[in-house]
Protein backbone atom coordinates (compact mmCIF):
# COMPACT_ATOMS: atom_id res chain seq x y z
CA UNK A 1 0.00 0.00 0.00
CA UNK A 2 2.03 3.39 -1.20
CA UNK A 3 -0.84 5.84 0.37
CA UNK A 4 -0.53 3.75 3.90
CA UNK A 5 -0.61 6.69 6.40
CA UNK A 6 1.01 6.47 9.82
CA UNK A 7 0.47 9.44 12.28
CA UNK A 8 2.57 11.26 13.98
CA UNK A 9 2.00 10.00 17.82
CA UNK A 10 3.05 11.79 21.57
CA UNK A 11 2.06 10.34 24.45
CA UNK A 12 1.49 12.87 27.47
CA UNK A 13 1.07 12.08 31.14
CA UNK A 14 -1.77 13.49 32.99
CA UNK A 15 -1.85 14.65 36.18
CA UNK A 16 -2.94 11.32 37.77
CA UNK A 17 -0.22 9.86 35.91
CA UNK A 18 -2.14 8.14 33.09
CA UNK A 19 -0.67 7.59 29.78
CA UNK A 20 -2.63 9.36 27.03
CA UNK A 21 -1.53 9.09 23.47
CA UNK A 22 -2.50 12.15 21.15
CA UNK A 23 -1.42 12.48 17.07
CA UNK A 24 -0.18 15.56 16.29
CA UNK A 25 -2.67 17.14 13.97
CA UNK A 26 -0.53 20.53 13.45
CA UNK A 27 2.47 22.72 14.89
CA UNK A 28 2.07 26.25 14.95
CA UNK A 29 4.90 28.58 14.82
CA UNK A 30 4.37 32.40 15.11
CA UNK A 31 5.08 35.46 17.12
CA UNK A 32 3.86 34.28 20.38
CA UNK A 33 5.50 30.96 20.20
CA UNK A 34 4.91 27.48 19.54
CA UNK A 35 1.77 25.36 19.93
CA UNK A 36 1.17 21.79 19.22
CA UNK A 37 -2.43 20.78 18.03
CA UNK A 38 -3.55 17.52 18.98
CA UNK A 39 -6.15 14.74 18.82
CA UNK A 40 -6.67 11.39 20.71
CA UNK A 41 -5.11 8.64 18.84
CA UNK A 42 -6.68 5.10 19.28
CA UNK A 43 -5.48 2.29 17.99
CA UNK A 44 -9.02 0.41 17.85
CA UNK A 45 -10.86 2.46 15.47
CA UNK A 46 -14.27 1.03 17.41
CA UNK A 47 -12.58 3.32 20.48
CA UNK A 48 -12.54 6.78 18.16
CA UNK A 49 -16.62 6.37 17.78
CA UNK A 50 -17.23 7.50 21.14
CA UNK A 51 -14.89 10.30 20.89
CA UNK A 52 -16.56 13.95 21.41
CA UNK A 53 -14.07 15.02 18.27
CA UNK A 54 -12.16 17.29 20.17
CA UNK A 55 -8.62 18.52 19.39
CA UNK A 56 -6.26 19.90 21.95
CA UNK A 57 -4.02 23.38 21.34
CA UNK A 58 -0.68 22.94 24.37
CA UNK A 59 2.20 25.31 24.17
CA UNK A 60 5.31 24.32 24.24
CA UNK A 61 7.41 25.37 26.59
CA UNK A 62 11.18 24.85 27.53
CA UNK A 63 12.07 24.12 31.10
CA UNK A 64 15.42 23.10 32.13
CA UNK A 65 16.58 23.04 28.37
CA UNK A 66 13.27 20.51 27.50
CA UNK A 67 10.41 20.94 25.48
CA UNK A 68 7.08 20.92 27.58
CA UNK A 69 3.59 20.99 27.13
CA UNK A 70 1.37 23.64 28.61
CA UNK A 71 -2.25 24.24 28.83
CA UNK A 72 -3.07 27.54 26.97
CA UNK A 73 -5.23 29.40 29.50
CA UNK A 74 -5.67 32.60 28.20
CA UNK A 75 -9.02 32.29 26.41
CA UNK A 76 -8.28 35.09 23.55
CA UNK A 77 -5.32 33.86 22.24
CA UNK A 78 -7.11 29.75 22.34
CA UNK A 79 -9.81 31.22 20.05
CA UNK A 80 -6.71 32.35 17.95
CA UNK A 81 -4.85 29.54 17.66
CA UNK A 82 -8.06 27.28 16.88
CA UNK A 83 -9.07 29.63 14.21
CA UNK A 84 -5.65 29.40 12.22
CA UNK A 85 -5.61 25.79 13.03
CA UNK A 86 -8.96 25.03 11.39
CA UNK A 87 -8.53 27.70 8.39
CA UNK A 88 -5.18 25.80 7.85
CA UNK A 89 -6.51 22.57 8.18
CA UNK A 90 -9.66 23.00 5.83
CA UNK A 91 -7.43 24.62 3.10
CA UNK A 92 -5.34 21.54 3.29
CA UNK A 93 -8.40 19.22 3.53
CA UNK A 94 -10.02 20.75 0.22
CA UNK A 95 -6.81 21.46 -1.77
CA UNK A 96 -6.47 17.26 -1.40
CA UNK A 97 -9.84 16.94 -2.23
CA UNK A 98 -9.80 19.55 -5.36
CA UNK A 99 -6.09 17.77 -6.45
CA UNK A 100 -7.94 14.22 -6.67
CA UNK A 101 -10.53 15.66 -9.63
Amino acid sequence: MANEYTPDLITLISEEGEEIEFEILDIIENEIGKFFVLYPYYENPDDAVNDPGEYYIFEVQEVDGEEELAEIEDDELLDKLAEEFEKRYNESFFDDEDNEE
